[in-house]
């Protein structure tokens, strides 16, 4: 009976539970998480960022314009060579997830409109959840801030808030001014 359980146990999920700095807080299973925040993981944001705004162009004009057999040539390079300088900027780990998911073209032909698109639109999919990833994070830390900024403020003794650190009102709103 021991044996069923121990081969449940090896197949269901893994559960990964994120703090609110975006960090991997404890996870479920075998799996060691190494606690880096997704910000940490993208390693040159600036260079991501630039890249991934160069890719979106390239799909809207993929499916703006019809392309000659030329066009599709070169816009397979720049495919390729945009994933290769996006791993320059990307931790291990997001490199090895990129490598999984965006699969190379055929070798010795020329992608179709439908191949580019499709893939464009995939590297541009890849880059909007990589971004929404980081803004969550962001916030979830701004969050986690303010919440401890306020608990500080709570425990400090009766007249000792700094000078322009009023407390707000109860009621949930701020006054607009001082006859308001």
């Amino acid at each position: 009976m021991s044996e069923p359980s121990k081969n449940q146990s090896e197949q269901e999920p893994q559960v990964l539970v994120v703090g609110p700095g975006g960090i991997a807080m404890e996870s479920s299973g075998g799996g060691e998480s190494e606690g880096k925040s997704i910000t940490e993981m993208v390693e040159q944001p600036a260079k991501v960022m630039r890249i991934g705004g160069m890719i979106r162009q390239l799909l809207e004009e993929v499916k703006a314009a019809p392309l000659d057999e030329a066009s599709r040539a070169r816009l397979r390079e720049i495919h390729k060579s945009s994933i290769k300088e996006l791993e320059d900027g990307l931790a291990p780990e997001l490199v090895e997830e990129l490598e999984r998911l965006s699969l190379p073209f055929t070798e010795g032909t020329v992608p179709s409109e439908a191949e580019l698109r499709i893939a464009q639109a995939q590297l541009v999919g890849w880059l909007e959840g990589l971004f929404h990833g980081i803004q969550t994070t962001l916030f979830a830390q701004q969050m986690a801030a303010r919440a401890q900024l306020e608990q500080m403020r709570r425990a400090l003794p009766a007249g000792m808030m700094p000078p322009g650190a009023e407390e707000e009102p109860q009621s949930g709103h701020r006054s607009s001014g001082p006859y308001l």
